[in-house]
Order: structure tokens, then C-alpha cells, then sequence
């Protein structure tokens, strides 16, 4: 029974493991950051948004991050009315569901210059891949923070040792 009652604690344990290591943070911009020069299409479309992943929108205090509520106030650049409105210069949104959030930058004028981004969430389980044929040459796998393959292996050896772990401890 007690043996039983360890295995259960690890095997939970490295599934919670799991589940916290496919997380990822995305840099709005990559290196770059939330600023005007960011081809934000390009950027976003290599990149994998899931279901608690977290952007972080960096930036000066020439800017600001808008959450748009519809993509009629996204392509309009209506920001207006936003949903939401950060102004820290180091500003994190959790991505708690699925469906299409829009974010543009608050300053008159930058979201017409085309500072403003469409965020796909998928599910956490999805297998979804960036769209292909969308990269630009001024951006780099360095600027993608995503990572989910790497994080994912990490969190399956960790799973697995606590298992093999818990094993060898209860014999």
C-alpha cells in the first residue's frame, strides 16, 4: 500500500512537471522587443502560441500594449476601447484560452505604422506548427523564445526518473 501511495505522488508529480515545462514565455519581438521596426506578422508566424504560454511585451516608454477586443478594432487600429491597457515597458499576459487575441501599441499613430500583433491560442495539447513560408530575414531561431520541443523532453526525463526514481526507492 505505501509503495503504491509513493508511485502515485511521483508519477503525478512528473506529469505536473510535464504540464509546467511545455509553458512557454514569448518576447514580442524577439530581441528586438515591442518596437516600431518589428515586422510583428512575420514574427508571430514562427511561432507556436499555446494555452498557458505568457507574452512579454518589452518596450520603451514611447509605448504602450493594447489588448483589442475584436479583429474589426485590430484591422481598424481602434484602440479606442481596449480590453485591456499595460504601460509598464515589461508587461506579461498569460494565455489562459483558446481563440485570436489582438494587441496593438497605444501611441497615436503605431498600430497604423504597423505595430500590432494577432495572437492564434491553440490548446495545450495541440500539435500545432508555425504557418511556413512566413519568416523574414531580419529575424533568427535565436529570436524565438517558444521552445516547447526542448522543454517538452525535459519534462518526459523528469517525469520518467521520478518513476524509475520512485521504483528503485520502493523495492
Amino acid at each position: 500500500m505505501k509503495m503504491q501511495a509513493v508511485l502515485t505522488v511521483l508519477v503525478l508529480s512528473g506529469l505536473m512537471t510535464v504540464k509546467t515545462t511545455l509553458a512557454a514565455q514569448h518576447v514580442m519581438g524577439g530581441s528586438q522587443g515591442w518596437e516600431e521596426s518589428v515586422d510583428f506578422d512575420s514574427w508571430s508566424s514562427d511561432q507556436s502560441f499555446k494555452v498557458g504560454d505568457q507574452l512579454v511585451f518589452k518596450y520603451s516608454g514611447l509605448h504602450s500594449v493594447v489588448e483589442l477586443g475584436s479583429e474589426t478594432a485590430y484591422k481598424s487600429c481602434d484602440v479606442g476601447t481596449p480590453v485591456n491597457s499595460l504601460s509598464s515597458g515589461n508587461d506579461v499576459v498569460k494565455l489562459s484560452k483558446t481563440g485570436t487575441r489582438y494587441f496593438a501599441c497605444g501611441t497615436p499613430g503605431h498600430c497604423e505604422q504597423g505595430m500590432k500583433v494577432k495572437v492564434n491560442v491553440v490548446s495545450s495539447d495541440s500539435t500545432a506548427v508555425p504557418s511556413p513560408g512566413s519568416s523574414s530575414g531580419s529575424s533568427s531561431d535565436s529570436d524565438s523564445s517558444s521552445g516547447h520541443g526542448l522543454r517538452a523532453s525535459i519534462g518526459y526525463i523528469l517525469a520518467v526518473g521520478s518513476f524509475v526514481m520512485g521504483l528503485v526507492w520502493a523495492f
